[in-house]
């Protein structure tokens, strides 16, 4: 097939899991003999003078990289202005690329790339397929009351309602996109991300000398729940005294997060890492004592699989995709999102019962090698090329958007 995968993140511009899951996606489709163009971008706050647009082979992929337009937009201030931008860059681009290439399917990942994706299918009459990775209401606790919040909902809305076939990473994440973007949506298939083994190498655990070190790997944002995990090292102390906490990531919660380590009087045992290449995460995964995932919203949760592929054991919420990633007692050890004391208690039982822990480490493994290998996920995606058909394009009411937490949330 022809293949043109839509996204607003594909290496070197890699912002989080999403990056990761389309890089490996696309070379695998492309191993599997599929002919694949992605369509993504250059990195933010850059311009055609310094990071003009690309158009290589990369790994078997044609990546049509497209630099940034003179408007002075950034991310962090003019989300929407600046998404909207760049769509209009990508839209240029893929129009001009169909002068010469046509595809049999197009892969849209998330609602950044809604506009570009929608004109690109009405364009060449292609099927549509579109991925939601997560969406703004389970990001908000259900409250899409905000201005910036109810635009990008309805984003996805249009996405979603506009697509041939939607796939989400896990029946958590489907349920979610049904009753957000529901009724009229196309079918929605559940193909859980993948993990390539190789890239992780694995490291079984001998039994550890010292205090234990605690790890966090993701992004610093409040649903992340990484401030449950401070306010749980606080306990844990208690009980096994000269426990750390390391964190690796960035986010818009950094700051608040070190007043949080202040306020539960554990600051000098929590150490913000910062962004870690390849290598020094796997480091960190060989060293630590356990990973510790406590998201409080999680539509799929990748570095609990890599976490598992390193051989480090797991300590996870059970929020979205998590639940279905980590099998409580016997692929890890699990709790309720946002509960602190059940976080703490499942901390102390991996720290109290090595032996147990390391076995469950071995079986998460184990695991890998079937439900989440990439073999599976690039099949699974084919069919859903395969199957999805162009449907008619009546015009779309703007969604009436609430603006309180959906019953249930």
């Amino acid at each position: 097939m022809k293949i043109l995968i839509i996204s607003w993140e594909y290496p070197p511009v890699v912002v989080g899991g999403l990056g990761r899951h389309v890089h490996n996606l696309a070379i695998h489709l492309a191993e599997a003999g599929h002919e694949v163009v992605v369509l993504s971008r250059q990195p933010s706050g850059t311009h055609a003078g310094t990071h003009p647009t690309t158009d290589t082979i990369v790994e078997g992929v044609r990546v049509l990289a497209v630099a940034e337009d003179p408007p002075h937009l950034l991310f962090g201030e003019d989300m929407l202005a600046w998404t909207l931008a760049m769509g209009h860059a990508m839209i240029r681009h893929g129009l001009a690329l169909l002068d010469t290439w046509t595809p049999d399917v197009i892969h849209a990942h998330d609602w950044l790339v809604a506009h570009p994706a929608i004109a690109i299918a009405d364009r060449c009459d292609a099927p549509l397929v579109a991925t939601i990775h997560a969406t703004e209401a389970g990001r908000h606790s259900g409250w899409i009351s905000g201005r910036i919040t109810r635009q990008v909902h309805s984003v996805e809305w249009w996405l979603a309602n506009s697509a041939d076939a939607l796939i989400t990473c896990s029946a958590s994440m489907r349920d979610e996109v049904a009753a957000l973007f529901g009724p009229a949506l196309s079918g929605i298939t559940v193909i859980h991300n993948g993990i390539d083994t190789t890239m992780w190498r694995f490291a079984a655990r001998a039994r550890r000398q010292g205090p234990p070190e605690l790890f966090f790997a993701g992004r610093l944002e409040y649903e992340k729940g990484v401030h449950d995990a401070i306010a749980a090292l606080a306990e844990v102390r208690k009980t096994h005294p000269g426990a750390t906490l390391s964190i690796a990531g960035t986010g818009t919660q950094r700051q608040w997060l070190a007043d949080e380590a202040t306020r539960h009087g554990v600051a000098p045992w929590v150490t913000f890492l910062g962004s870690l290449d390849h290598e020094q995460l796997l480091g960190w995964l060989h060293r630590a004592t356990a990973i510790l995932l406590p998201s409080r919203y999680e539509p799929f949760g990748i570095v609990a699989l890599e976490a598992a592929a390193a051989g480090t054991p797991l300590i996870t919420s059970t929020a979205g995709g998590l639940g279905e990633a980590v099998i409580d007692g016997v692929t890890g050890r699990t709790f309720p999102p946002c509960e602190v004391t059940a976080l703490t208690q499942a901390v102390r039982n991996a720290l109290d019962e090595p032996e147990l822990t390391q076995k469950m480490a071995l079986a998460a493994n184990e695991r890998l090698t079937t439900e989440f290998a990439w073999s599976t996920v690039t099949r699974t995606t084919v069919d859903v090329y395969s199957s999805a058909q162009r449907r008619p394009r009546p015009p779309l009411h703007r969604p009436d958007v609430p603006q309180r937490p959906l019953p249930g949330r």
